[in-house]
């Protein structure tokens, strides 16, 4: 792990890939370095103009790439069920789902389907994606579990080298965040989504929850895969601290002000650059070895080489998963009946 780099991301060949948010930042690097390593990328984005505009980018940057724009707004399950749908009319499988889309720290707001935008936005959307996906992913485990020797042989001639094959198996990738940590020991599970006080939202205690919740929802997955003897792994991320405009969103929609050029100061002198907060997010997509609910970030916590990542006691609590779990598919109305408690 020391060292890892996009040079080492297996041969893709073969592969298909979703990735949220994958018009700009971290989820737009993930993306073009999965589809130069050969695999079939969809790009996932609430911006029709922003996700068509990326996928022109990507293949001035990536001549060969395979790479499609399909239109997909979390903070709305109808269209998270659209994407669903349209995705397996177009795809028989999925062998990599990176739930990398979110917001940070924004003032209170509410979804399409009156959920607390962060919470609704960087978990409910994507617990339902994920669910709805979950088909694909099966299929795309079993196809690839039925073809790991001809695939162990594979490799790639490439500018850089070649490179192993990946290895064998569907994943599922949640970007989280160090700031998990802020949320307040735990998850209220009493008002999950911050609409029962709306007058004490705190934005940051906000998206720790909702950080907290991609970390549990991980937890809850993995074991539940494992339980259920399924192979495919469930792994989180987080880039650090990484430039990027999640970090500036937040500020530049009240405008001016100190936090905007806090933000603004740190992306330009302290972040490390957006290629190298991207590379936790590709080695729990693609290293050898990365196993369900592991949690990938910078080696220094900021910035570094990928490396296991500390997390929080709360985010490995089983009862608390359950529960936030049970309240997701509640919420989002999808259920997961092939993978039961």
């Amino acid at each position: 792990m020391p060292g890892w780099s996009a040079t080492h991301i297996p041969d893709q060949r073969g592969r298909t890939a979703v990735v949220t948010g994958a018009n700009s930042g971290i989820g737009y690097v993930t993306a073009r370095e999965l589809a130069r390593r050969g695999a079939t990328v969809v790009l996932a984005c609430r911006s029709a103009a922003r996700g068509r505009a990326a996928v022109v980018r990507l293949r001035t940057e990536v001549p060969a790439a395979e790479v499609e724009f399909a239109e997909l707004d979390l903070a709305e399950l109808a269209s998270v069920r659209e994407f669903a749908t349209a995705y397996g009319k177009r795809h028989a499988s999925l062998d990599l789902l990176v739930n990398n889309a979110g917001v940070m720290a924004l003032p209170f707001g509410r979804t399409a389907d009156g959920f607390e935008t962060q919470f609704g936005v960087n978990h409910l959307g994507h617990f339902a994606l994920t669910g709805l996906l979950l088909p694909k992913l099966r299929a795309a485990n079993a196809n690839a579990h039925a073809n790991a020797s001809a695939t162990a042989k594979a490799t790639t001639a490439s500018t850089i080298g070649p490179v192993p094959a990946a290895p064998p198996g569907a994943r599922i990738v949640n970007v989280s965040s160090g700031f998990h940590a802020l949320s307040d020991i735990d998850i209220d599970l009493d008002d999950l989504d911050a609409l029962r006080d709306p007058h004490g939202y705190r934005r940051w205690v906000a998206y720790g929850r909702s950080k907290t919740a991609n970390l549990l929802f991980t937890h809850e997955l993995a074991r539940r895969f494992t339980a259920a003897g399924s192979t495919i792994t469930a792994a989180a991320s987080h880039p650090g601290y990484a430039s990027s405009n999640l970090h500036s969103g937040a500020s530049k929609l009240e405008g001016p002000s100190l936090l905007s050029r806090m933000s603004a100061f740190g992306n330009a002198v302290l972040a490390q650059p957006t290629a190298s907060g991207a590379l936790p997010t590709l080695y729990a997509a693609t290293a050898p070895g990365v196993r369900s609910d592991e949690f990938i970030g910078p080696r220094f916590g900021w910035r570094g080489a990928p490396a296991r990542s500390w997390r929080a006691k709360w985010t490995l609590d089983d009862t608390s998963g359950e529960a936030l779990w049970a309240a997701s598919e509640k919420l989002t109305g999808v259920s997961y009946a092939s993978l039961p408690r």
